[in-house]
């Protein structure tokens, strides 16, 4: 599956398909949010937090192919991502953009 940020793939014609889109909310265990909570006093990068996300997005994107997939997609153009915090520890990641099949 292709992805682009992009709303034109140079070269290729295509139809679009639909919106597609996934989402996920994601925390750390408690240990984790605890030694980040003491990683807020001293500043710096909270790498637990950066892994958090990092793995939401991963995942939010992979529910968003798999649902181009099964629309019988060739691509997925306009991507885009959003978060929000649900609660302390805990966010939202959204992966959306247009399914679109290849002429």
């Amino acid at each position: 599956m292709l992805i682009y940020t992009i709303e034109n793939i140079p070269g290729k014609e295509y139809n679009a398909i639909g919106l597609v889109k996934g989402a996920i909310v994601q925390s750390k265990h408690i240990g984790k949010d605890f030694m980040a909570g003491l990683k807020t006093i001293v500043g710096g990068e909270i790498s637990g937090y950066t892994e958090m996300i990092t793995e939401a997005r991963n995942i939010a994107t992979q529910r968003m192919i798999d649902e181009a997939t099964s629309l019988g997609a060739d691509a997925v153009v306009g991507v885009r991502y959003g978060s929000s915090s649900i609660m302390d520890g805990a966010a939202e990641v959204l992966a959306y953009g247009t399914a679109v099949k290849f002429r």
